[in-house]
């Protein structure tokens, strides 16, 4: 009696173990929602698919059954639902060595690693188990509009720097991506290891080609100050400070705010702030030629600094044509400045940089000021025009301010500029030797795009050709 029992039991979990399994099938083929597996990402919420999953043509991976998860994690804020490993219906694995590969990742479950290593295999036209920059191409081209085609050809061209034109195999690509998901975000990090390895060879003469054409959410600009600290600081701080009080008494800019008020001071102040950058490139620049050394990228970034700030003159100078006598100010002005600075830079590139920072807060300040003004002049007036004049064709082409942008959308765009220079002129001052350009570092990059890549699996899955 004792043994029918215990067999009677055994019959009966059978039963229901085959019960629940046909109730979740029939409950993933009701859903339209599909779910894919990411465990131990980053401890804060779940993630919740949205989308279908196309999987990849050829791929043996089957959608996993639905199931429950109990820990809860995050992926750059966003939503996708995690399952437990023990619940996918993926292949399972026919030997030990190949479950203990497929469970090496620490943030990537067996199932996704498959799921990327199928689309790694679709992209793969030599079958050679390694992924090149042109095939990184074909990959990055299956998750547009995420990736826009610059930024494509960007990310492709730091892959092939970065590895010295080797091919990586999809082992190794797997294990960088892990690592990259897993990891915090380390934007924020003076220094940094890539996953793959890459160097800093890219940053040396590449540069953002994608620069300056900003975002709606990057034109809100905040307006920060850094604390003076050092003596050095503190003597950069009070030097900006005499100057701008100087310069809005004698331009009157603390009174009522007017069109030529403001054209008069933005095309004066570009013409001088266009300096700093060139003088730190060309003294950086024979630096490295003497030291035979590299730089780490900030040649380029204050050569491009220059010419943005040249870009707000040029497209400032259409909207209004100085007399003689204000370029006469200009030459003196220029004179004084530039030679002052370029001495001061060979002394303490900090105090040169830190001084940047500071009157980069002022341009900040001043960009808004003139916003505000602008958004808020009464109707009919010369400043309101300016919400709907279409601003000058090189402001529009270099900033992409689109076919309609206006002279407000123009001083939106150059606010920000201003406080990119802000930003990155004090942290200039903080770097250490042998850091990379606080603005582009190519291994950053490199690990933004891989998890970007992984993100838009999770959310819409690949696309499939």
């Amino acid at each position: 009696t004792k043994q029918t029992t215990t067999t009677t039991n055994k019959q009966t979990i059978i039963m229901l173990s085959n019960c629940i399994r046909r109730n979740a099938a029939r409950s993933f083929m009701r859903s339209s929602t599909s779910q894919i597996l990411l465990s131990n990402v980053c401890a804060n919420d779940t993630f919740h698919s949205t989308t279908n999953t196309n999987y990849p043509a050829g791929s043996t991976c089957t959608p996993p059954a639905i199931a429950s998860y109990s820990r809860s994690s995050t992926f750059e804020g966003h939503p996708l639902f995690v399952l437990h490993r023990s619940h996918s219906t993926f292949p399972t694995p026919k030997n030990g060595n190949e479950l203990e590969k497929r469970r090496a990742f620490s943030a990537l479950s067996p199932d996704v690693a498959d799921l990327i290593r199928a689309e790694f295999e679709s992209v793969d036209l030599n079958k050679d188990g390694k992924m090149d920059s042109e095939e990184l191409k074909q990959l990055l081209r299956k998750h547009k509009p995420t990736f826009s085609e610059a930024e494509i050809l960007e990310i492709s061209e730091l892959f092939y720097v970065g590895n010295a034109g080797k091919a990586v195999p999809f082992d190794r690509l797997l294990e960088a991506i892990d690592r990259i998901v897993a990891s915090k975000d380390h934007n924020t990090e003076k220094t940094h290891t890539n996953s793959l390895g890459v160097g800093s060879c890219a940053a040396e003469y590449y540069y953002d080609v994608n620069h300056h054409q900003w975002k709606k959410d990057e034109l809100d600009i905040e307006l920060t100050h850094v604390e003076p600290e050092t003596f050095s600081d503190k003597l950069a701080f009070n030097a900006v400070k005499l100057v701008r009080l100087g310069f809005d008494t004698a331009t009157s800019w603390n009174g009522e705010i007017t069109t030529k008020k403001v054209l008069q001071r933005v095309i004066f102040l570009e013409t001088i702030a266009a300096v700093p950058g060139m003088t730190a490139a060309i003294i950086r620049h024979f630096k490295s030629l003497r030291y035979m050394e590299r730089d780490g990228g900030l040649i380029n970034m204050f050569l491009e600094e220059a010419t943005n700030e040249r870009m707000h003159l040029l497209t400032f100078v259409c909207m209004r044509d100085p007399g003689h006598l204000f370029r006469a100010a200009v030459i003196g002005s220029q004179f004084a400045f530039g030679s002052g600075f370029l001495l001061a830079y060979m002394i303490s590139p900090k105090f040169c940089h830190r001084f940047v920072g500071y009157v980069e807060e002022e341009a900040c300040a001043t960009y808004t000021k003139i916003i505000d003004a602008i958004e808020n002049a009464p109707e009919n007036s010369d400043l309101a025009k300016w919400r709907t004049e279409r601003a000058p064709k090189i402001g529009i082409s270099y900033w992409h301010l689109g076919e309609n942008g206006t002279v407000l959308d123009l001083m939106y765009a150059v606010r920000a500029d201003e406080a990119e220079h802000r930003d990155v002129n004090h942290e200039v001052v903080e770097m250490k030797p042998g850091e990379v350009n606080p603005r582009y570092d190519p291994s950053l990059r490199i690990d933004a795009a891989l998890k970007t890549y992984v993100r838009d699996m999770m959310t819409k899955g690949p696309k499939t050709e």
